[in-house]
């Protein structure tokens, strides 16, 4: 079934240095941009990957994954470099993704803040094709590839074959899903944005979140499940404490702009 878009949606793969996001960077990032065609034509579709220059070694560990060597980047571009340009290139877009609410968003917007350009994922719509994924059947992507498409799954941990994958499976979930008579899946991005999302966080790493009553939570540590105000206003250490720590850069703004409405 072909994607019913009012807006492109830009499906995006990563990878990366390792699965930290505060401290890991990217070395390789595919997009898939998919347009709304004219009526009664097909959507467009564009696909770029770039390898970018992570500026720091890449781990055996991650090179085991991905195959790509520090050789490999070494005359690459850095992040900082095409961090503009990427931005205007996912500009008007809404955001698409497998295991991407988790891991690649909060990856990428970090990459974004360090290089100091101005990139809010929350203004856009964003679908995590894994959580529809694991609500109906509960596996990978390489398993989600060949139930959903009846194919294998070649170069699995290539960005680019991830991000195409990613792209295929969710037009076949629609297709699989969307005349079921008690969950029916919607052809609309704003509807599997909200599938999709399964806990409604402030940052993107979901170290806060939001309850029922829209209040912010610590959603780790031995706070969790506490109101942040309440925590910062009885130990107000431990906001400090958080600015030190190896958190996100997001995570120590969105905690900043919460104190801030304190005062």
């Amino acid at each position: 079934m072909q994607l019913a878009l009012k807006n492109p949606l830009l499906f995006f793969d990563i990878e990366s240095t390792g699965l930290n996001v505060a401290s890991d960077r990217i070395v390789e990032i595919s997009l898939v941009k998919v347009s709304p065609g004219a009526p009664g034509e097909p959507n467009k579709v564009e696909v770029k990957t770039r390898r970018i220059n992570p500026t720091i070694p890449i781990p055996a560990e991650a090179q085991a994954i991905h195959g790509i060597s520090d050789e490999d980047v070494k005359d690459c571009p850095t992040f900082k470099q095409v961090a503009k340009s990427l931005a205007r290139l996912m500009e008007g877009c809404d955001i698409a993704g497998y295991n991407s609410l988790k891991f690649d968003i909060p990856m990428l917007a970090e990459e974004f803040l360090r290089a100091g350009v101005e990139f809010d994922f929350r203004k856009r719509k964003l679908v995590d094709v894994q959580n529809i994924f694991h609500k109906k059947e509960q596996r990978t992507l390489k398993a989600a590839y060949k139930f959903y498409c009846g194919q294998n799954l070649d170069n699995a941990h290539s960005a680019e074959a991830d991000t195409m994958a990613t792209y295929e499976v969710l037009e076949a979930q629609l297709d699989r899903y969307g005349a079921d008579e008690e969950d029916p899946l919607l052809n609309d991005v704003g509807y599997l944005a909200k599938y999709s999302c399964q806990s409604r966080f402030v940052d993107y790493a979901g170290r806060i979140v939001l309850d029922d009553k829209d209040e912010p939570l610590f959603n780790f540590g031995k706070h969790r499940g506490k109101k942040v105000v309440d925590v910062l206003r009885k130990e107000p250490s431990y906001y400090s404490w958080m600015m030190d720590g190896d958190f996100t850069l997001d995570t120590k703004q969105q905690l900043t702009k919460i104190k801030l409405s304190m005062s």
